[in-house]
C-alpha cells in the first residue's frame, strides 16, 4: 500500500508540473532588458560593485548573458560571460543533481539510509545517526545548528575527508531530528562523499565529467585549483572595507566540496538554468535526470518562517527542497538559492510556471544588489508594478549597515577585572571535532592560533578578568571573537569558550560558540 500511495503521490507530481509546463507555453510579457542592465548599472554604483555576470533565460532561450565592470579592482580586466566566480553554496544543488542521477541508475534512493553508503558517518545523537537519510542531508533538518561544524572547513583547512567525518560525530544536536531547518553545510559535504561512495568517482570528477561536460559548461569547474593555469578569467573578491574596496582572495571555498567548490560563469550557469527549467532536459537534448527527480527536489522538505524581505513580495510559503530554495514569490513559486564567500555572492532565482531563470555573479559581497537586479528581471515578465527595486535595496542595506556598524565593536564596561599572569592562559587547547587550538606568548602578548586554519591567527587583547578579544591578523574577515578562560582555583586553565564580538556583522560559518574547547590533558579523560 505504501508503494502505491508513493507512486501516486508521484504521478500527482508529475501532472502538476505537465500542468506548468502548459501554463509556460502561453504568451507571456517578456523580460525588459533595457531595464535590467540599467539596474545593473545602478546598482554597481550604490553597491559599489567592481564586476557583474549576468545570465537570463526565458522559455528555453538565453535572452541576456553577459558581463559588466572588472574583474579585479586594482587591474581593470573587464568581467564577461565566460569569468568564473566563486557559486559557493549554488553548489548546493549541483551535488542533488548528482544524487538525482544515482538515483536514475538506481545506484542509490532518496530514502537510502547514510551509513549504507558510508557505515562511519555518525552525528552525536544515535536515533539520528541510524535515520538520517540522502534527502536529509540535502534539506538542512539534521537537528544539527546554524553552520554547526564549519570551522572545519572554513575558511580553508588542511581537514580531510575522514577528518570531517570523525569530526561531525562530536557536533552538538541543537534542535529534534526535521523539526527545524537550521542551514548547515557539512551535510552537504557528506552528500557530495555519498556520491563518491555508490559512484567511485569523487564528487569533483562527478560533477565535472557527468554534469558540466553534458550540459556544455565548458569552463566551470569543481575546485579553484582545477581551473587551468592558463586560464585568467576569473574574479577576485572585493571587500568594502574602511570606506573604500580592497581585493580580497579566497579559493572559492575549494574545501567546501559539495557544499559550495565551484567556479563557474555566466554563460555556463545559463545552461543550467535551461536544463532545470526543462526539468532535467539538457540543452543538446539529452536527459540529466528525470522529470520525477526534479519534481522531488523542488519539493519543500522543510518549512522556515516567511522572510521580513519577503513581505515586499506578499511571501505567503517559504521552505526548502534539495538544495533549493523553495517560495512564493507575488503568487508564483521561485524556486533558487543563494551563495556567499568572502569578497564574492552570487544568487539563482526562477520561476518555473513562467520557464524564466536568472544567475547574477559577482565580486563583492553586498548581497541584496543582487536580490534587486534579479527583481527587475522578474518584474515585466510577471507584469508586477515599475518599482526602483534597487533604489530600495541600497537605502535599507545602508540603514541596516550604519545600523549593525554603530553598535559594533566590545562591550564598555565600567569596570575592568584585572587579568592573571600571560603564562596561564598559554597552552593547547582542544575541541572535541575541531581539533587544537593554542595560545602562546610572544613579547608579551598573547596570540592564538587555529592549528589547522592558516586564516584563524590572532593576537588577544584583554577584556575583563578572563575574558580577552581575539582580533584576527585578517580584519576584513570581521570575525572578532570573546574568549572565555575557565580557571581552576588552583590557576590552572581547564577550558574556554568563544563568542562572536559582533553577532549582526560575523558570518554564521564561525562557529565559535560550538567548539567546546579544554586543555589537552582534560580532553583525553
Amino acid at each position: 500500500m505504501k508503494y502505491q500511495v508513493s507512486k501516486g503521490l508521484i504521478a500527482a507530481m508529475i501532472l502538476s508540473v505537465s500542468h506548468f509546463s502548459a501554463l509556460a507555453e502561453q504568451p507571456a510579457p517578456s523580460v525588459n532588458i533595457a531595464d535590467v542592465e540599467q539596474a545593473v548599472a545602478a546598482a554597481m554604483e550604490r553597491f559599489h560593485i567592481p564586476g557583474i555576470a549576468l545570465a537570463v533565460v526565458e522559455h528555453g532561450e538565453v535572452v541576456l548573458s553577459k558581463g559588466y565592470g572588472v574583474r579585479h579592482i586594482a587591474h581593470q580586466d573587464k568581467v564577461d560571460a565566460d569569468t568564473l566566480f566563486g557559486i559557493a553554496s549554488n553548489s548546493k544543488a549541483f551535488t542533488a543533481a548528482a544524487l538525482a542521477i544515482l538515483v536514475d541508475e538506481g545506484k542509490v534512493s532518496w530514502e537510502d539510509k547514510v551509513i549504507k553508503h558510508i557505515p562511519e558517518f555518525r552525528l552525536s545523537d544515535s536515533y539520528v545517526t541510524r535515520e538520517m537519510t540522502i534527502a536529509d542531508l540535502l534539506s538542512h533538518r539534521s537537528g544539527l545548528g546554524k553552520g554547526a561544524g564549519d570551522l572545519m572547513i572554513w575558511p580553508d583547512t588542511d581537514k580531510t575527508m575522514a577528518d570531517l567525518l570523525k569530526g561531525i560525530a562530536h557536533l552538538p544536536i541543537k534542535s529534534s531530528f526535521r523539526s527545524t531547518y537550521a542551514y548547515n553545510n557539512l551535510m552537504f559535504v557528506v552528500a557530495g562523499e555519498v556520491v563518491h561512495r555508490v559512484s567511485g568517482q569523487n564528487w569533483r570528477d562527478f560533477v565535472e565529467q557527468r554534469l558540466f561536460k553534458p550540459m556544455g559548461m565548458h569552463t566551470s569547474k569543481a575546485g579553484y585549483s582545477r581551473i587551468p593555469q592558463e586560464n585568467n578569467n576569473r574574479a577576485t573578491g572585493s571587500i568594502y572595507w574602511d570606506g573604500q574596496l580592497t581585493p580580497f582572495f579566497v579559493d572559492y571555498l575549494e574545501d567546501f566540496r559539495g557544499a559550495g567548490a565551484i567556479a563557474s560563469s555566466a554563460n555556463d550557469m545559463s545552461q543550467w538554468l535551461k536544463t532545470q527549467l526543462a526539468a532535467g532536459k539538457m540543452p543538446n537534448g539529452d536527459v540529466l535526470f528525470r522529470e520525477v527527480q526534479q519534481v522531488y527536489m523542488w519539493q519543500p522538505f522543510i518549512m522556515r518562517w516567511p522572510s521580513e524581505a519577503g513581505k515586499a513580495y506578499q511571501q505567503q510559503f517559504r521552505g526548502y527542497g534539495l538544495g533549493w530554495g523553495i517560495e512564493d514569490y507575488f503568487g508564483h513559486k521561485k524556486v533558487g538559492h543563494a551563495g556567499g564567500i568572502p569578497g564574492m555572492v552570487s544568487q539563482v532565482a526562477m520561476i518555473p510556471g513562467k520557464q524564466l531563470g536568472v544567475v547574477v555573479l559577482s565580486n563583492q559581497q553586498a548581497y541584496p544588489a543582487l536580490t534587486a537586479i534579479i527583481n527587475e528581471v522578474f518584474e515585466d515578465a510577471l507584469g508586477l508594478p515599475d518599482t526602483d527595486w534597487v533604489k530600495e535595496a541600497a537605502e535599507k542595506y545602508t540603514q541596516e549597515r550604519e545600523e549593525a556598524y554603530r553598535t559594533a565593536g566590545v562591550v564598555k564596561l565600567d569596570k575592568q577585572q584585572p587579568p592573571l599572569a600571560n603564562q596561564v592562559y598559554t597552552g593547547t587547547l582542544v575541541s572535541p571535532w575541531y581539533g587544537e587550538v593554542v595560545v602562546e606568548e610572544l613579547n608579551g602578548e598573547l596570540y592564538i592560533d587555529f592549528t589547522h586554519t592558516a586564516m584563524l591567527k590572532g593576537k588577544l587583547q584583554h577584556h575583563t578578568g578572563n575574558t580577552f578579544v581575539v582580533r584576527w591578523q585578517h580584519p576584513m574577515l570581521e570575525a572578532d571573537a570573546y574568549i572565555d578562560f575557565t580557571v581552576s582555583p588552583s590557576q590552572q586553565i581547564e577550558a574556554a569558550s568563544m563568542s562572536w564580538v559582533n553577532p549582526d556583522i560575523t558570518d554564521f560559518s564561525f562557529d565559535f560558540h560550538n567548539l567546546q574547547l579544554k586543555t589537552k590533558a582534560l580532553s583525553t579523560q
